[in-house]
């Protein structure tokens, strides 16, 4: 990878390796971009489909939190290619968006189809040429690429810089599988060891709740762990236990403290609105001829999968005592038994470890190859904040590459 002659090379057609071939196309490079699947962008298509949230309009303190021990990393990236930057650079593609009423940014009609099909049209017209079907096997010692095709042959290519951008290992059959871990390994890029991130947990449902209340969503808890950590959010209950937008955040806190101690706990308020003072109070209120059921339903509105749940969780003796109750109700404790797959995950945490890559993403074993996206050792949540972080490291890298190739950067540095 030496000279400006060669074309630099794109390994990766997700939302990240996309990103890195739009800014080093429209730089004037001469990109090639090699992708595995038949088709780029399969998981980007996957993140829309429940809502496709692209980022998030927390004002940068908060945003960069979600970035946890890499906050201050991740300042330097977004500060190149920030939430403001993506949605300015999604209009230049006729694609508006708008904050919704939790803060996430989405587009007011575009699909993930819709912006996928623009942007590989912006790409064509920059005179980027996608390659699908080759994945890469190895960077030999004379510095080549080699590809393997679909059709079980190889190819060497010569490249004056990349950039690789080939995912996590969750989703797998979108393209993102980590095979390439081996490869880097053998360069001795040190390795974070993947793990699910943005998933669901296990807990021992009885088979009434999982029969009446598998699918059904919990919305406007509090949710917390035992080391304090906490978050708003809404939680489904589901047959092997529980997933969804609430619990996500917590994934790293909740998955170490399970590899620890083989369990771990989530505690709830289910009524976030009340004091545990208030809720004591209207539980003192005489109940009549009602059921524990029905005035638990007219006091707090406890019913459905919630009032399920208080059951599930809670022994029967502290249905007896008000005030055992009210706490219960504030702090419901939930046991955890396991994670689910890393190929269930939305994400995963692990990958290369952020030692390795400098302020750009260069890897520091290997001049001129910088890596964006899922394979650097980061996590965030779901919200937006994952895939902005995407989107900012491909950015981020095709800015490292161009610098380093000695080309004018289309950034603030």
């Amino acid at each position: 990878m030496t000279t400006l002659q060669q074309p630099v090379v794109v390994v990766g057609g997700g939302p990240a390796g996309l990103m890195a071939a739009t800014v080093l196309a429209e730089a004037g490079c001469r990109v090639d971009l090699f992708e595995a699947m038949s088709s780029p962008g399969r998981k980007l298509l996957v993140a829309g489909r429940g809502g496709f949230n692209l980022t998030h309009s927390a004002p940068l303190p908060e945003f960069l939190d979600r970035y946890g021990a890499h906050r201050e990393w991740f300042a330097r990236v977004l500060a190149r290619f920030s939430p403001a930057d993506l949605r300015r650079w999604l209009e230049d593609m006729g694609i508006e968006t708008h904050v919704g009423t939790s803060g996430r940014v989405f587009p007011v009609t575009a699909s993930a189809a819709d912006l996928l099909r623009s942007w590989l049209a912006r790409l064509d017209r920059a005179g980027v040429t996608i390659h699908t079907g080759h994945r890469w096997l190895d960077l030999t010692a004379d510095r080549e690429l080699l590809l393997g095709r679909a059709d079980g042959t190889q190819k060497r290519l010569a490249a004056a810089g990349g950039v690789l951008a080939l995912g996590g290992a969750s989703w797998p059959k979108t393209g993102s599988d980590g095979r390439w871990t081996t490869i880097l390994a053998r360069h001795n890029v040190a390795l974070v060891p993947f793990a699910p991130a943005n998933c669901g947990f296990e807990a021992a449902w009885s088979q009434t709740l999982i029969d009446r209340f598998a699918g059904a969503p919990l919305k406007n808890l509090a949710l917390s762990t035992s080391s304090g950590r906490s978050t708003v959010g809404e939680l489904v209950i589901t047959r092997y236990g529980v997933e969804g937008g609430g619990i996500y955040p917590l994934t790293p806190v909740l998955r170490e403290e399970l590899a620890v101690k083989g369990r771990a706990v989530l505690f709830l308020d289910l009524k976030r609105d009340l004091s545990e003072a208030e809720i004591l109070s209207r539980l003192l209120r005489p109940r009549g001829k009602n059921s524990l059921a029905n005035f638990l339903r007219k006091q707090l509105r406890l019913e459905g999968p919630v009032y399920s749940l208080l059951r599930e969780c809670c022994p029967p003796p502290a249905f007896n005592d008000p005030v055992g109750l009210a706490a219960r109700i504030k702090r419901l404790p939930i046991i955890l038994t396991g994670i689910r797959p890393l190929a269930e995950a939305i994400s995963s945490a692990g990958g290369i470890a952020m030692a390795e890559v400098d302020a750009s993403g260069m890897l520091r074993r290997l001049p001129g190859v910088f890596v964006a996206g899922e394979m650097l050792a980061w996590e965030a949540p779901t919200g937006g904040f994952l895939l902005q972080a995407a989107f900012s490291t491909g950015y981020s890298a095709a800015c490292g590459l161009l610098d380093w190739l000695s080309r004018p950067v289309p950034c603030s540095a």
